[in-house]
């Protein structure tokens, strides 16, 4: 399969400014594409970004993957109504740091160089930014982009010099990749449409060269109609520590049977011809769940490794039987263990003790409405007499374990 084809049934061009796909078959190009360091982890929908990315790598084009090192410094207007907090350089640089760390983890022995636009931006002066790169662009044409006529609009909360240059920090990020590695492509989201064309302007303009951009479409969660990537806790984060693994799997397990399906084009770097029999052998009986079970499993493997990723699988399966006792010993839940060394255990007392359940009228609305088990099996007594084997498996909810030890 060509990449142009690749690209379209994956589903991952919004917008394009070229004028045929067809044009990456016959010709390599270096692209880049840059990723936020305003939070101390990437997303789920990050790591789609990334997908896309490993497309373009599977095919022999150059990836330059850039860290937002300055322009996190500043603040991406899009999409926001009011300012972003301003964060410290050290913060930044941490958030950079970590983002490397998952990025490699995602792009394995896949061959890419990573940049930080803080390197050439960090020396230039303003007088240099304003005559090199300010002069280059029209306030008229800027005030016009969504993000800014929506903040300085009727209502809106205004906008600073410093988010209003983002996009000149952008577009100066890609003339800067131009003259230095060639790169002729920038990947960004669908939001990022206007400041992806601030660069192509701008190396019109300075160089007399074409170059082009590819957005990717907004990834929508087609039970609910919401964004992809959010929860009513939160971001689904690529750090273990701020997403279990556990978490992090049953996300993808969770996901409805038809989002369930363009995900797996997305988050999996499955053929066409798997996916089809994947699909066929789904319908033929969607309550295997075998698209989400596969989902699940490789996204999870990805970014977490295949060790954690069968961990989570064989803790996702007992969950779904009741069954704990395959459970490898060394397996992990997504909390801590509780160790106890007493007979029969008032279960009331330990768990607000050990503060798994915040007081003793919440342990009793849990305990009436079947929120709690036991190995599998639905808790109704404050009282749990000591199991015959040396440990058991206390569920809060659907997604709290602990391993209670004897």
């Amino acid at each position: 399969m060509k990449i142009s084809e690749e690209l379209t049934w994956r589903g991952l061009v919004q917008q394009t400014t070229l004028k045929d796909l067809t044009y990456l078959d016959t010709n390599k190009v270096t692209f880049y594409h840059g990723f936020d360091a305003s939070a101390p982890s990437q997303t789920v929908g990050n790591l789609a970004a990334m997908m896309v990315d490993l497309v373009f790598i599977r095919h022999g084009h150059k990836a330059l993957i850039l860290a937002g090192g300055s322009t996190s410094l500043v603040g991406d207007p899009g999409g926001k109504d009011t300012e972003r907090p301003m964060q410290t350089v050290e913060t930044i640089a941490y958030n950079v740091e970590q983002a490397k760390k998952q990025i490699q983890k995602v792009y394995g022995d896949r061959p890419f160089t990573l940049v930080n636009n803080l390197d050439w931006t960090k020396d230039m002066t303003a007088l240099e930014f304003l005559r090199e790169v300010g002069k280059y662009f029209s306030i008229g044409d800027l005030i016009k982009r969504d993000y800014i006529a929506t903040r300085l609009g009727e209502g809106g909360a205004g906008i600073s010099y410093t988010e209003f240059s983002y996009s000149l920090l952008q577009g100066f990020d890609y003339l800067h990749l131009f003259e230095t590695y060639n790169c002729t492509l920038q990947i960004g989201g669908s939001d990022q449409w206007a400041n992806c064309l601030s660069g192509v302007d701008l190396i019109r303009k300075k160089k007399g060269a074409e170059t082009h951009v590819i957005t990717l479409p907004l990834i929508i969660n087609k039970a609910t109609g919401k964004k992809f990537g959010k929860s009513e806790g939160g971001a689904i984060w690529l750090d273990e520590e701020k997403t279990s693994v556990f978490d992090f799997y049953q996300f993808w397990l969770n996901t409805d049977d038809e989002s369930s399906q363009d995900y797996v084009k997305i988050f999996t770097e499955i053929e066409k011809e798997e996916y089809d029999k994947l699909v066929a052998d789904f319908n033929a009986d969607k309550s295997s769940r075998l698209v989400q079970k596969y989902l699940a499993y490789n996204v999870t493997k990805l970014v977490h490794g295949e060790e954690n990723a069968n961990k989570a699988k064989a803790q996702a399966e007992a969950v779904f039987s009741g069954d704990f006792s395959n459970i490898p010993a060394e397996n992990t839940f997504a909390v801590e263990d509780t160790y106890i060394v007493d007979g029969n255990v008032k279960i009331l007392d330990l768990v607000v003790d050990k503060k798994i359940i915040e007081s003793k009228g919440k342990f009793r609305e849990l305990l009436s409405s079947n929120g709690l088990s036991v190995d599998g099996k639905t808790l109704t007594d404050i009282v749990i007499a000591k199991p015959e084997g040396a440990e058991m498996i206390f569920q809060v909810g659907k997604k709290r374990f602990y391993k209670l030890t004897f």
